[in-house]
């Protein structure tokens, strides 16, 4: 969220997401912006990250010889994996790449204005498309434990409450993508007014503080709360 990215070249706030190069396909105009380009950031930095780690993984099972990097990735993983496994039970290994993927790439996302990035997470657009993947999962899970007696739950307790059940249904996603959508922003735009406002003086050592609550801090916090939601949401049509 570095003042390069959220101000204009007059120095005023600028919080929009901007296109870079427009183009018809199919006769639909389309363009790539801002959220597109970090998001692909965010991607390469993950494979980057994966492959990294595999390195040193392998070359520690090779030599039979333990090195940091394989001890911090074995932590990271079991404490996820204990994670998982403790939300969802005996249907965790089905959903258990699903959701530590999803919390990595929102971690990496929240994070990116530490390194003057518009965060990905703080266009709609993304944490919708989050919020869609995991609703799949969600009426996935219920089909699954319930079959096609999903159905009888939407009249429960009585058939007058059916449309309540069903707006319930769909307020998942929205609400899920909002929470997350409005707290990465809150920090953006926290960030852009402080850089445009502050005089250049007074921004010595107070930056690295505010991105370390509202970068960091808030958006390890966010994607803590988007997987236990995931992972909520899901167990919840099984127990049923």
């Amino acid at each position: 969220m570095g003042s390069a990215v959220l101000l204009s070249s007059g120095g005023d706030v600028d919080f929009y997401i901007h296109s870079y190069y427009e183009f018809k396909l199919f006769g639909q105009d389309l363009s790539i912006n801002t959220t597109m380009v970090t998001t692909v950031i965010v991607c390469l930095v993950m494979m980057l990250l994966i492959l990294f780690a595999r390195h040193y993984v392998m070359k520690a099972y090779k030599t039979g010889q333990t090195n940091g990097v394989q001890n911090a990735v074995e932590l990271i993983v079991e404490t996820l994996d204990n994670m998982v496994y403790s939300n969802m039970h005996q249907h965790a290994p089905a959903y258990l790449n699903y959701v530590e993927t999803m919390m990595a790439f929102i971690l990496l996302s929240n994070i990116s204005g530490l390194f003057g990035l518009r965060a990905p997470t703080a266009d709609y657009a993304t944490t919708l498309a989050l919020a869609l993947i995991t609703f799949v999962m969600i009426e996935y899970a219920w089909i699954k434990s319930k079959g096609i007696k999903f159905i009888k739950d939407l009249f429960e307790p009585f058939p007058i409450f059916f449309p309540v059940n069903l707006i319930s249904e769909f307020a998942t996603p929205v609400s899920m993508s909002l929470r997350l959508f409005g707290n990465v922003l809150a920090g953006t735009i926290m960030l852009g007014l402080y850089y445009s406002l502050i005089p250049m003086l007074l921004r010595i050592g107070i930056p690295a503080f505010l991105h370390t609550y509202l970068d960091l801090f808030s958006g390890a916090i966010q994607t803590f709360v988007f997987g236990m939601l995931t992972m909520t949401f899901i167990q919840d049509k099984y127990a049923d």
